[in-house]
């Protein structure tokens, strides 16, 4: 049972809860008389006060307790909520010695509570609530950490008492309780979400949802997840990508759609990969790869300005300026700059493998020519592009959805958009040949091994979609979890996620 694991002071806790109870207060009541955020009252009283008003601001306020001071004949407490935190003052003239009492008596820091009355200024300028009556509306069985103050040099700096990552990751809501900069984060979240829907709704497009158990996983390089529909006796797929369904509708007429959602990927973790995530997806039709760049720009730096107030972002020691525009940097041109290697002179994979060797550079020389390549954008472009930048003209053969570049049977129209070193976000002029799709899925199925990662699937029915026609389209995939780990400056994907997975503890 979850007391048989209480501490003693936890106990006192419980004794207390069921005393009330026993006394015929509900220490979990079913409702709540709340008419004001903390921050309202604050504003109304300011308002009143600064109007010259002599009308009094009454109020019922709610939040948790996160100090008390209890001194014989008055008490104060802070409570806080959601959008701030404010003082209350318990008077003996006001409430009386028995409610006096049971207020120091029953209450401890972490309870919620209730508290109506009239906001004043005290003599030390804090604007608070007089308490003229109060009550418990769930009390805390378990002490959350507490934080502590110290002033350096003239300035409050806080110090929290959680900080184990792996402790704040399990016990989330512990987290979020008693640091207020993890809740921010989780704003900012929700804030971009938001704001990125507003933007591509304003351009007309559709929001729609599409499968997450798939019958062919697709539309990415990734291993999936497997599970088995019992019903149906058919084995399933998380998806890894809703690019395939949302093509799809293409063709069907819808011409500008996105999704916002969760991708599940059976692959290893990192401070930038999660097997489970946020993405977003939109397909324009009558677009290209380079329309496309110019409203993910836009799109980006909209955001942070809506969201952050500013288009300066600040992350692991960089102050990166999103404002339009991009840089754009063809990769040929990219490596050739970084490493004197031209790879469009290397047209197989072998060609290019020995001149890597030649010049000392890290490679799989079994791997095909754009995996190859691949891992040169890793190891010589990627860790420089701080700033915002478009790395365009991808390997086709890492590529088997872009549509290839006009005279260069070897390069497709698609590009990675980077920002302070990490992928941010994909995108294609789309493939829309059927005949071409179906060769690609076949050339992908022999140069790949059965289970390597960029084996892409053969799916008969996107094959059949396609053959009815799509128009031309440009397409485009961002990790939301990213986005924010920028707009925030996280610098671990698991800091803007709420409940990122955890290894099981073992049991004693």
């Amino acid at each position: 049972m979850l007391q048989d694991n209480f501490s003693e002071l936890e106990n006192i806790r419980l004794e207390k809860m069921l005393r009330l109870r026993a006394e015929g207060v509900e220490p979990y009541p079913t409702t709540t008389r709340r008419n004001a955020s903390t921050a309202a009252a604050v504003r109304a009283f300011e308002s009143a006060e600064t109007a010259g008003s002599t009308e009094e601001i009454k109020v019922v306020l709610a939040g948790r307790l996160r100090a008390i001071r209890n001194m014989g004949k008055l008490s104060f407490a802070h409570i806080e909520d959601r959008e701030g935190k404010v003082q209350l003052l318990f008077r003996v003239d006001e409430i009386g010695e028995e409610l006096l009492q049971g207020f120091a008596r029953d209450f401890d820091l972490g309870d919620f509570i209730e508290a109506e009355g009239m906001m004043f200024r005290t003599r030390r300028g804090e604007v608070t609530l007089l308490v003229k009556s109060f009550r418990m509306l769930a009390k805390a069985l378990l002490q959350l950490p507490a934080d502590k103050d110290e002033v350096v040099d003239g300035k409050t700096v806080r110090h929290a008492t959680l900080t184990d990552p792996e402790t704040r990751f399990r016990q989330r809501y512990v987290d979020l309780a008693v640091n207020p900069e993890v809740r921010e984060v989780f704003r900012v979240r929700t804030a971009a979400v938001s704001a990125l829907r507003k933007f591509l709704d304003e351009l007309g497009f559709l929001e729609v949802e599409t499968p997450i158990l798939q019958p062919i996983y697709g539309g990415a390089a990734a291993r999936p997840f497997v599970t088995h529909h019992n019903e149906l006796d058919q084995e399933l797929f998380l998806r890894i990508s809703f690019e395939l369904y949302l093509k799809r509708l293409l063709v069907g007429g819808l011409e500008r759609v996105y999704e916002i959602g969760r991708d599940f990927r059976n692959e290893g973790f990192s401070y930038k990969h999660n097997t489970e995530f946020t993405q977003l997806e939109f397909y324009m039709a009558y677009a290209d790869y380079r329309d496309i760049m110019e409203i993910t720009e836009q799109m980006i730096s909209s955001v942070a300005q809506q969201v952050l107030g500013t288009q300066i972002i600040h992350f692991d020691g960089h102050e990166i300026n999103l404002t339009p525009p991009w840089k754009r940097l063809e990769i040929r041109q990219g490596l050739l700059d970084e490493t004197g290697i031209d790879i469009s002179e290397y047209k197989t994979a072998a060609e290019l493998s020995a001149v890597l060797r030649e010049k000392g550079i890290q490679h799989n020389p079994n791997a095909p020519r754009g995996k190859i390549i691949g891992d040169m954008m890793e190891q010589f472009l990627e860790p420089i592009l701080i700033q915002p930048t478009f790395l365009y003209d991808y390997p086709r053969d890492i590529s088997p959805l872009a549509k290839n570049k006009p005279g260069d049977p070897q390069t497709v129209e698609r590009f990675e958009g980077f920002v302070a070193g990490m992928e941010l976000c994909n995108a294609f002029t789309e493939l829309n040949d059927p005949l071409e799709q179906e060769k690609r899925f076949l050339e992908l199925g022999r140069a790949y091994a059965e289970g390597d990662e960029e084996r892409h699937p053969m799916d008969e029915d996107y094959l059949r979609a396609l053959a009815y026609g799509m128009p031309p389209t440009g397409g485009f995939g961002m990790g939301i979890d990213r986005f924010v780990m920028l707009l925030t400056g996280q610098h671990n994907i698991r800091e803007v996620i709420l409940f990122p997975p955890t290894r099981d503890i073992p049991q004693a």
